[in-house]
């Protein structure tokens, strides 16, 4: 009996709890918003704000603050929610974000900062963040990320950049986009040069990873412009290789990158499990005649590469086979110096023997002359 009472009184004391929790949430929700106590979300969307709604309860999970006039963030600007997950800012006039304007929000995830008048972000904005799996920065007017920002990116799965003025983006950025789904890049003035062509290297390994990507038109130069540089082959950059480096060491690396990327899927061939199999399998092909057999073997097909790696290996090989014609001929120079040299030699040791050999039968000679006269004055 005094169980069940100490049981019952334990139910009480956690509902009692529960009710003041609810009623604390609901009394701390800005007049200017609407509280959810059960999902604990904040809906201000839409009235006119000029900053931050203040005494919001520091449980908060989800706030909305989309289609409002603020116009900036300062320092540590979330600080009364350290706890939300869930954060749109989208639909304001933000120009300017203090560095420090996430601090303590460990726990976000999704992040949209989008149709704003945002030029740049500093590479401390998202410091401390490590669980961010969606962000969208699209229309704004940004002209590009810095490569510092990549660390606090692992974990991104969904990245918007589309509708801003980029022209290029940092490869170490991009290389640390490991978890990275879709990646929206639509209308950006790219500038498709010799600086872009580490993306183009990026995004092949991407798409063959199974990543998914809108489109990237080129605006400049003049002769690329509409054309999409997934769809440009590599010989127009062909001046890269004699004007910079970097076509180059971007080549090295992404093949790198696809040599590895090729021993792990070799690796996970032998777990089919892991990995879907592509069986490609015509009308009837699947079963015998007359309905009779069964089904048709199952093979692993791997995915074909794209046209321009194809294009890039091609090349890696052209440039080996000249380089390997360029070493014999200077092996052939090297023997044939070698063969010169020595002829020389034995040439000069001949010529010498036979002077030794003239300056010998000299001096013979001269002995004979001397000996005549003595042997006449004799006789």
């Amino acid at each position: 009996m005094q169980v069940a009472q100490r049981r019952l009184a334990e139910m009480r004391a956690i509902l009692v709890c529960a009710v003041l929790s609810l009623l604390s949430f609901s009394h701390a929700c800005p007049k200017e918003c609407s509280c959810n106590s059960n999902t604990k979300a904040v809906d201000c969307r839409g009235q006119g704000l000029y900053d931050i709604p203040r005494r919001l309860h520091p449980d908060t999970q989800e706030l909305y603050l989309q289609d409002n006039r603020i116009r900036g963030l300062g320092s540590m600007a979330f600080r009364e929610i350290p706890l939300v997950r869930i954060l749109d800012i989208s639909n304001n006039s933000i120009t300017t974000i203090s560095p420090t304007a996430l601090l303590g929000l460990r726990m976000l995830q999704r992040l949209s900062l989008a149709h704003n008048n945002l030029r740049e972000l500093d590479k401390r904005l998202l410091g401390p963040i490590r669980s961010l799996s969606h962000l969208d920065l699209s229309h704004n007017s940004l002209w590009g990320l810095p490569g510092a920002m990549g660390d606090s990116l692992r974990n991104l799965s969904h990245l918007g950049l589309a509708h801003n003025r980029l022209t290029r983006l940092d490869r170490s950025l991009l290389e640390a986009l490991t978890h990275l789904d879709t990646l929206a890049l639509r209308s950006n003035p790219w500038r498709c040069d010799c600086q872009l062509i580490g993306l183009k290297l990026w995004l092949e390994t991407y798409l063959f990873k199974g990543g998914v990507v809108d489109e990237v038109l080129c605006s400049q130069p003049e002769e690329m412009k509409d054309r999409d540089l997934q769809k440009i082959p590599y010989q127009l950059f062909h001046v890269c290789m004699t004007t910079s480096y970097h076509y180059l060491f971007a080549n090295i690396h992404h093949l790198e990158s696809e040599r590895l990327l090729q021993s792990h899927t070799h690796g996970n061939h032998a777990h089919p499990s892991s990995h879907a199999l592509h069986v490609p399998m015509a009308m009837g092909e699947g079963f015998g005649g007359g309905g009779g057999g069964g089904m048709a073997e199952c093979e692993t097909k791997q995915k074909p590469r794209p046209v321009n790696l194809r294009h890039a290996i091609a090349t890696v090989i052209i440039t080996g086979v000249v380089c390997g014609i360029v070493c014999l001929m200077m092996l052939a120079a090297a023997v044939y110096g070698c063969a010169y040299a020595a002829i020389m030699a034995k040439y000069q040791r001949e010529l010498k023997k036979n002077e030794e050999l003239a300056a010998a039968q000299g001096a013979d000679h001269a002995t004979a002359d001397e000996k005549e006269p003595l042997e006449n004055a004799i006789a």
